[in-house]
């Protein structure tokens, strides 16, 4: 195996405890979350996927639903940590490792597929965004109103390179007015919770202590950026669900109403 998907699927979230076996419509997002990494391993060859947990619940529930499951310690302190712990169990031989956030019930495949094609020599990570246009940023903007450390906005500089991660939407637009005149998309990129390593990038990673701006901001990635990484942020267009990841019951009450809307990409693959 060369890639390895990882699903990491803590139960002890602060904001929204048992989220990865939330229903939604229906369907837990644990499961929907191995059906997109299930649907990405077909694209990717030589690949595979694994979810990732530190509870027996969501290791029952995915055995009984036959996804491949690893149990890892509680006690990791990120994603990232799970993801690490699960490929040298599962696939210590893999070359590049995807971190799949449990909580991404929503990611297009095609986001993963880019991500994974743009590991080119110097890349130590890859990371998919989407461009806002004006009223989906209109949107984030109301949701962060009720939920303000949801949603994700990152800069790059020209050939791609990302520069910066915030939970506050950057960057600030001074001249909003006039640009909402002249382009259709907004300047403002939408992270996605999607992350694509080298093995020994997140090797690297792992091993560094916390950084100063990833623990005021709780985003993992800042570590990276503070630490020098070459981080390569990947455009990508919207996925037919377009909420990058449930942080909240609030969160999982939106996507039902866009599901209504848009209808439930769900396809039961894993």
């Amino acid at each position: 195996m060369d890639t390895l998907i990882v699903v990491p699927a803590r139960f002890g979230s602060s904001r929204f405890p048992g989220k990865p076996l939330a229903k939604i419509n229906g369907i837990s997002m644990i499961r929907r979350t191995a059906d997109i990494a299930a649907r990405a391993c077909r694209t990717i060859p030589n690949s595979g996927y694994v979810i990732a947990t530190d509870d027996d619940r969501i290791l029952d529930h995915c055995n009984a639903h036959n996804i491949p499951t690893v149990l890892t310690s509680s006690e990791l302190a990120s994603g990232s940590d799970r993801a690490r712990a699960a490929y040298r169990r599962f696939a210590p031989s893999a070359g590049f490792v995807i971190n799949l956030q449990g909580d991404a019930p929503f990611t297009d495949v095609s986001h993963i597929t880019a991500c994974a094609e743009a590991m080119i020599p110097g890349v130590d990570v890859a990371t998919p965004y989407v461009q806002l246009s004006w009223d989906s940023l209109d949107v984030l903007r109301g949701n962060k109103k009720t939920t303000p450390f949801s949603g994700t906005t990152l800069i790059h500089d020209p050939s791609g390179r990302a520069l910066w991660f915030s939970k506050n939407i950057i960057p600030c637009i001074k001249h909003e007015a006039k640009l909402r005149g002249r382009t259709k998309t907004s300047p403002i990129r939408r992270h996605i919770g999607l992350y694509v390593y080298t093995v020994d990038a997140l090797e690297r990673y792992v091993a560094m202590p916390r950084s100063q701006y990833e623990i005021l901001e709780d985003l993992e990635q800042l570590r990276m950026i503070e630490a020098g990484f070459h981080v390569a942020a990947v455009p990508v267009k919207p996925a037919k669900v377009s909420i990058s990841g449930i942080d909240s019951p609030e969160d999982l009450e939106r996507a039902e109403k866009i599901l209504a809307l848009s209808g439930d990409p769900y396809k039961g693959a894993a």
